[in-house]
């Protein structure tokens, strides 16, 4: 018998170490530095992480996470939570992450899949999920931050690939990926008509 909830926390625990994995080997800089327009960076994308775990798999499970989580409260500043200041250290929030992601965790083991909680920023039709639902959610949510660490990464030092025991990247040189890249440069300038 498959047991859903295992792999669907199994799908959830590996984003969870892709996204930390991102920050290896970065100094203070490179972790927060903003590689976006919209100020997207790698520890910013840890602290939201954090954040949206305590909320999700504590809050709205009436398990509130024991710690306060300043960004995530109603008059946090817009956008506090994507972005790291000069006092939250990197260890602190990394730190913080796996505290969230054990709380979390231990919600999912505890409780059965059709458990439901009570989501009070969701639409009221929606409101009330069950925990299948929002691992699902998180899951989402995770990879997609997941996807623009990746992204992040590669353009800070060139660092990419799905996760540090396999990079699902094809093995070759540096030589190739130039090839590669200018070839599909060509290929847009030719569709583009430029």
């Amino acid at each position: 018998m498959t047991d859903h909830k295992a792999q669907l926390h199994r799908y959830l625990r590996d984003a969870r170490d892709a996204i930390v994995w991102k920050l290896e080997g970065l100094d203070e800089y490179e972790a927060r530095r903003p590689m976006t327009p919209t100020g997207t960076n790698l520890l910013g994308l840890v602290k939201h992480l954090a954040g949206v775990e305590a909320g999700y798999f504590g809050f709205v499970f009436e398990r509130p996470f024991p710690e306060p989580i300043p960004w995530i409260a109603e008059d946090a500043e817009l956008n506090s939570d994507l972005w790291a200041t000069p006092e939250e250290s990197r260890d602190d929030l990394l730190s913080l992450y796996e505290r969230t992601r054990a709380h979390a965790d231990a919600t999912i083991e505890e409780l059965d899949l059709d458990a439901t909680g009570t989501v009070p920023w969701w639409p009221e039709e929606r409101r009330h999920p069950t925990l299948h639902l929002l691992l699902v959610h998180m899951t989402a949510e995770t990879n997609r931050h997941a996807g623009h660490a990746d992204i992040v990464r590669e353009l800070i030092d060139g660092t990419a690939g799905l996760r540090r025991s396999s990079d699902n990247l094809p093995s070759t040189d540096t030589a190739w990926w130039e090839e590669h890249h200018a070839r599909v440069e060509a290929a847009a300038r030719k569709a583009g008509g430029r």
